[in-house]
C-alpha cells in the first residue's frame, strides 16, 4: 500500500496507510491501543476476598459514610472521561463511532505522557441539551471531563453548562488546549525576535472553536484588545457586524473596537503576527509579505497547513509553526492536556480557571531556554517528562491561587510526583508492550 500522501514533510516520519492499520490491530489481547491493567494481585482465593466478595463491601460502607472516600478506596481520583459525540473529529468531520480510535488515542496519551488514566467515550447524542444529560450522569464516575471533537457552536453550549453544574472539572480540549499550546509558541516566538506582547499586532485566521480561544487567551495574556483582528469568512469581527453567532458577539466586544471591517489579505498588511486555525492554503506569499519584519506566523489547520513553513520563509517570516509533527515548532495539543490534568487531578480541582490556562502557558513556554530558543525550535517536545511535571505543578498552584483546589498540595511536590508517576508508567508498562504484540 502506498505512503499516506497528506504527510509530505520528513522522510523519518512517512507511514503507509497498512502500517497504521497493523498499529491499531495487531495487540493481544483483542485490538485497538489501550486497556485495563489491574492494580492489585488476584491471584488466590484470598485476593478475590479482598478484591470483591465479601471484603468489598468494607470500603463500600465506608464510602457510604463518607462519600469524599470515594476518592480514598477507588481510582476515581485518578480518572477522567475523554468524551466526544463524533460530529467534528480530527480533520475527518462527522463520522460518530467511527472516531473512536480518536478517543482510544487521546487515552493512550494521557496514560503515557502523565500516568492519567483515561477512558475513551463516543456518545450518540447529536442534541446538546441530551450530550450534557448524559455526561451529568456519569460524572460521578470520574475526576474531570475532557470534551474533544464536538462540533460548533454546540461545544461552546456544552461546556459551559457543564462547567457550572458539575463540580468537577470540564476542558474542551480542541478549544484550550490548541489555545494553550498556541499561547506558548506565540510567548517563545515573541522572545526570538524581540517583541512585547503588549505592542504586537495579531490577526487570527478562523473564528471556530479553537480560533475563538485562542482570542480569548491571547487576551487574557496581555495582548490588546486593539492590537487583534479576529477573522471569519466575510472578515474581520466587530461588535454589532451581524452575520455572528453569540459566541462571536461575545468575543466581538473583547477586540476591534473601532469596528474596523477588513479582508484577511487588509487585515494581515503591517501585523506582527498570523494565525490560522481555518482551512489549507488560506495565507499566501503576497500575504507575508506585506506583514512586519520578523513576521511570526502559525498556520496550524492540519493536515494540511493555511500555508506550508518553506513557503512562508520565503515570502520573509522569520518564524513558522504548524500543526504538524513533521515541520520544525509544531503546535499541538498534546503539550497541554496531559499536563493540565495531571495538575487538576492531583490538587483534585472544581474547574479550570483562564489563570490555570496562562499557567499552562507559560510552563510549556518556559521548557525551552531563552538562549536555545532559534527560529526552528520555539516549543519543547511532549515526550520530555519534565515538561508534564512542570505544567501540572504550575496549574495545581494557579488552582490553589484561585480557590478552585479542594486538596492543598505544593507545586514542587506535584513536580515531584508527576516524575515518579512517569517513571513508573516507563519502568513497569512500557517495555512489556513490544513483547505483547502478535508479529
Amino acid at each position: 500500500m502506498a505512503k499516506n500522501d497528506i504527510n509530505r514533510g520528513s522522510p523519518d516520519l512517512e507511514y503507509s496507510d497498512e502500517e497504521v492499520l497493523n498499529y491499531h490491530e495487531n495487540n493481544y489481547p483483542g485490538h485497538g491501543k489501550i486497556e485495563i491493567i489491574p492494580k492489585t494481585p488476584v491471584i488466590s482465593q484470598r485476593d478475590l476476598t479482598l478484591a470483591y466478595s465479601p471484603g468489598v463491601a468494607v470500603p463500600c460502607l465506608e464510602i457510604q459514610k463518607k462519600p469524599i472516600d470515594l476518592y480514598k478506596y477507588t481510582n476515581i481520583a485518578n480518572t477522567i472521561a475523554v468524551i466526544s459525540n463524533g460530529t467534528r473529529i480530527l480533520g475527518l468531520g462527522d463520522i460518530g463511532i467511527a472516531g473512536y480510535p480518536v478517543m482510544e488515542g487521546k487515552s493512550i496519551l494521557f496514560k503515557a505522557l502523565a500516568n492519567v488514566d483515561a477512558f475513551p467515550l463516543i456518545l450518540s447524542n447529536y442534541d446538546p441539551d441530551s450530550f450534557i444529560s448524559t455526561v451529568k450522569s456519569i460524572s460521578q464516575n470520574f475526576a474531570g471531563i475532557n470534551l474533544e471533537d464536538i462540533q460548533k457552536p454546540d461545544c461552546f453550549l456544552i461546556e459551559r453548562t457543564l462547567e457550572k453544574e458539575l463540580d468537577i472539572p470540564v476542558f474542551h480540549d480542541d478549544q484550550w488546549g490548541t489555545a494553550v499550546v498556541t499561547l506558548a509558541g506565540i510567548l517563545n516566538s515573541l522572545k526570538l525576535v524581540d517583541k512585547n506582547i503588549d505592542d504586537v499586532n495579531i490577526v487570527m485566521n478562523g473564528s471556530g472553536a479553537s480560533g475563538i480561544a485562542i482570542t480569548h487567551m491571547l487576551l487574557d495574556a496581555g495582548v490588546k484588545g486593539t492590537n487583534i483582528q479576529t477573522v471569519d469568512r466575510i472578515g474581520t469581527i466587530y461588535s454589532g457586524r451581524g452575520a455572528m453567532d453569540m459566541y462571536k458577539e461575545e468575543l466581538s466586544t473583547r477586540i476591534n473596537p473601532k469596528k474596523l471591517s477588513l479582508s484577511l489579505p487588509e487585515a494581515v498588511e503591517g501585523a506582527d503576527i498570523l494565525i490560522g486555525a481555518s482551512s489549507p492554503g488560506a495565507f499566501t506569499k503576497d500575504m507575508i509579505k506585506s506583514m512586519q519584519n520578523d513576521a511570526i506566523v502559525f498556520a496550524i489547520a492540519n493536515p494540511d497547513p493555511e500555508i506550508l513553513p518553506k513557503h512562508a520563509i520565503a515570502a520573509g517570516a522569520t518564524v513558522v509553526g504548524t500543526g504538524r509533527s513533521d515541520f520544525p515548532n509544531q503546535i499541538n495539543n498534546v503539550l497541554g492536556f496531559p499536563g493540565i490534568f495531571r495538575g487538576l487531578l492531583d490538587v483534585r480541582a472544581k474547574k479550570v480557571t483562564n489563570n490555570m490556562k496562562v499557567a499552562a502557558a507559560n510552563a510549556i513556554a518556559s521548557m525551552t531556554p531563552e538562549e536555545d530558543l532559534t527560529p526552528d525550535n520555539i516549543i519543547t517536545s511532549p515526550t520530555d517528562p519534565q515538561l508534564m511535571a512542570t505544567e501540572a505543578a504550575a496549574v495545581a498552584k494557579a488552582a490553589i491561587k484561585d480557590n478552585v483546589a479542594r486538596k492543598l498540595i505544593s507545586d514542587e511536590k506535584i513536580y515531584e510526583l508527576t516524575l515518579k508517576r512517569i517513571e513508573y508508567y516507563q519502568k513497569i508498562f512500557a517495555p512489556t508492550v513490544k513483547s505483547r504484540k502478535i508479529n
